[in-house]
């Protein structure tokens, strides 16, 4: 047993060393706040010049040059070419310790610019997209999320001897897809090792919301953003006369069932207390003439989900439901699924671990748990490999009614400027704080 001297001696050796673990944490602190005050002026800047010039997926070549120009300013080693167009910096701190690293995405939008908020950096850009002239926009924020990351590597280049351990900066082509049959983004940026050399510990990433309120950050363990899956179902039968329709198999008849069927996959046939889930056929397309009968129809949709098995359940019943209805009506049904991206997936130990960096830097109040959504983000990819957390960030200007807001994809998407900086600030704050204490 302690004696009394002894316990008091441990007690105040424990406490003094919390004390000064808690000095360097606000030390640490502030100066990642200072060094983001005195920057966001640039990061606007940059945001502005990147927004006047998009350029869409696999295709950001000089929004790559300003990148990798600033990262080797700072004193970083710099890959380029990564993922075809993607830039990779790396920052060694001052000591020995994990890796972390921090993602922005690169691409626009093929979407031309309303800028009913008359802004004197609106884009003008067209450029040919899949044969079509078109505009081109940043119209869901990666010019936000590329300036605030090159903030970020200024920020904690100030700070690089006390830090303890690497920190990977990762800036990624074509989060919005690439072209038919090509491997891009995410995906293409971990097969070719981007989370190896050195080998990545944690890492994190976030979306700048126009429905959230500047000054607020969203995050939800497990399941945040949906998995995007594409499936196309072809349904044959037998052409005939319209007005003998007997005298065939109509395939037309045929899909009207399976659509609907393909409705009670959510409704009736999987849990959805679990976890939500969408099945969304977009397009049909059969038949050329009104009094003909067709010998096929084709129909493509969308699958999403927010739990793993909960997506594999709904691709084994759809392909049960196609197959089975066209065989009842004496048709084939030929189903593919491709799918597309994971279920962007927070790692639930690493969510809690740094919700303490995220309400310190916003305010507790400011930090909240948000519902799902089943948009999808290739960040997922990543989130496979490594534990990730993933967040929202507000650019919503305050005051405004969030249904009013103009949405992501749109030619009249906004976002408020003054919100930058505490994005800078959470991803700055979350790899100090990761890097002095890891996830174990």
């Amino acid at each position: 047993m302690l004696s009394h001297k002894s316990l008091l001696f441990f007690l105040t050796s424990f406490l003094g060393l919390s004390l000064i673990g808690n000095a360097q944490t606000t030390g640490a602190q502030t100066q990642i706040d200072q060094l983001a005050d005195k920057i966001e002026p640039k990061v606007i800047q940059w945001r502005r010049e990147l927004h006047q010039n998009p350029e869409l997926g696999n295709f950001e070549v000089k929004t790559a040059e300003k990148i990798a120009k600033h990262l080797k300013a700072l004193g970083l080693e710099v890959k380029t070419g990564v993922a075809r167009t993607g830039v990779v910096g790396i920052l060694k701190g001052g000591q020995p310790g994990p890796v972390v690293a921090l993602r922005a995405d690169m691409d626009a939008l093929p979407v031309t610019e309303n800028n009913t908020h008359n802004l004197p950096f609106a884009s003008k850009v067209k450029t040919t997209f899949e044969g079509q002239q078109v505009g081109v926009m940043h119209a869901c924020g990666h010019d936000a999320h590329v300036a605030m990351l090159m903030g970020v590597a200024e920020v904690l280049s100030g700070v690089k001897k006390d830090l303890k351990g690497t920190v990977k900066f990762i800036f990624q082509p074509a989060e919005e897809g690439s072209a038919p049959g090509q491997v891009g983004g995410a995906k293409l940026m971990v097969q070719e090792g981007v989370l190896e050399g050195p080998k990545v510990d944690a890492m994190f990433g976030l979306h700048i919301r126009s429905d959230v309120e500047v000054g607020t950050i969203t995050y939800r363990p497990q399941g945040m953003m949906a998995s995007s899956d594409n499936f196309k179902i072809t349904v044959k039968g037998q052409q005939s006369h319209g007005g003998t329709p007997w005298m065939g198999v109509d395939p037309v008849v045929t899909s009207a069932y399976i659509v609907t069927a393909l409705q009670t996959i959510v409704s009736r046939q999987v849990d959805v207390t679990n976890a939500a889930a969408i099945v969304t056929v977009g397009a049909i397309n059969g038949g050329v003439r009104a009094n003909i009968v067709p010998s096929q129809v084709e129909m493509i949709g969308t699958i999403r989900a927010l739990d793993v098995p909960m997506q594999q359940q709904i691709h084994e019943r759809l392909k049960k439901i196609a197959t089975s209805i066209a065989t009842g009506a004496g048709a084939t049904a030929e189903v593919s699924i491709q799918e597309m991206t994971p279920v962007t997936y927070n790692h639930e130990a690493l969510t809690t671990h740094m919700l303490p960096s995220l309400q310190r830097v916003a305010g507790t109040n400011q930090v909240k748990l948000t519902k799902p959504v089943t948009i999808a983000e290739d960040y997922a990819y990543f989130q496979q490999k490594v534990p990730g957390l993933y967040l929202f960030l507000g650019g919503m200007p305050k005051g405004t009614d969030p249904a009013k807001a103009p949405s992501h994809h749109t030619p009249d998407f906004y976002i408020e400027e003054s919100g930058l900086k505490l994005g800078v600030r959470a991803l700055a704050s979350l790899a100090v704080d990761y890097l002095n204490n890891p996830l174990k």
